[in-house]
């Protein structure tokens, strides 16, 4: 019975915690969108600013912040898919490996901040990128590319032998292996890493800031060279430069209420995507 009842405490222990995330996480949506919706309009949504970011919309900012998601995401998840499939499934567990996971970690762990310094560094002045999506969006990927290889590792590592010895045994090569077997196996949870790197780099405003974002530009880009408006740097702006204190204020509870959106919908999409994958599995 003691035993029982100290189950029980622990367990509600455990629950009130999870329900303390919850109802913060839903205070600060509350928070925003309490304040944000009155200003959400179609016209908000698919004009440009004006009048010193203080009145119009945000639609460049919001195109920039898609390409700049897009666009890391391209850099970023295919070279940390490929690094998470060397580490697990090619790499001799020797020094080496555990250099490699070191300094991932390490990575993971640097501010973003720095990652904008590099990348205006190496992206913008070295190789004469400029401020442009191209070297914004390298920048970001750079960022979001330990998030892709540690969760792509730990997706793998979750696909029992078994089903890599049976493949072997029936002929298949290593590569056929991982392809046919294992990465279908481990899409769902491979998939939960580009939810992580998109809600990393969505709401970046440091590495943008020296890269590619724009204070105020009314044009939409039309190649990867240009600059961007991009909603993080839009939202820093216009809430600590704005002449018109209460326009200023209201804009920008709109602004980060469209951020939320975007990334909400975004995660969606790749849950969306990370169930369509778990049920071939099981049908497979």
């Amino acid at each position: 019975m003691e035993k029982q009842t100290k189950q029980q405490i622990a367990f509600w222990i455990f629950r009130i915690f999870a329900w303390c995330v919850v109802a913060l996480l839903l205070g600060i949506l509350y928070f925003i969108f309490s304040r944000g919706w009155r200003t959400i309009s179609w016209e908000f949504l698919t004009s440009i600013p004006e009048d010193g970011m203080t009145k119009g919309g945000i639609y460049p900012a919001i195109i920039g912040t898609l390409c700049l998601v897009g666009g890391s995401m391209i850099f970023a998840f295919p070279i940390g898919l490929l690094a998470g499939i060397y580490i697990n499934e090619y790499a001799k567990d020797n020094w080496f490996k555990r250099f490699i996971k070191l300094m991932t970690n390490n990575l993971a762990g640097i501010p973003s901040i720095v990652f904008g310094l590099f990348g205006m560094a190496l992206f913008v002045k070295k190789l004469n990128f400029g401020d442009s999506i191209l070297a914004g969006s390298l920048t970001l990927g750079l960022l979001a590319l330990p998030v892709v290889i540690r969760v792509t590792e730990e997706a793998l590592l979750a696909v029992e032998n078994s089903f890599r010895q049976g493949s072997l045994a029936l002929g298949a090569t290593k590569l056929q292996t991982i392809r046919k077997v294992v990465l279908p196996i481990a899409t769902p949870n491979i998939i939960t890493g580009l939810i992580l790197a998109i809600g990393r780099v969505s709401g970046e405003t440091a590495p943008i800031l020296f890269t590619v974002a724009a204070y105020f530009l009314p044009q939409l880009p039309t190649s990867v060279f240009d600059q961007v408006m991009a909603l993080p740097y839009h939202l820093y702006v216009i809430s600590t430069s704005g002449t018109n204190i209460t326009a200023s204020r209201d804009m920008a509870y709109g602004t980060a209420l469209v951020l939320v959106m975007i990334v909400l919908l975004l995660n969606l999409l790749a849950n969306a995507l990370r169930r369509y994958f778990s049920n071939r599995v099981k049908m497979n």
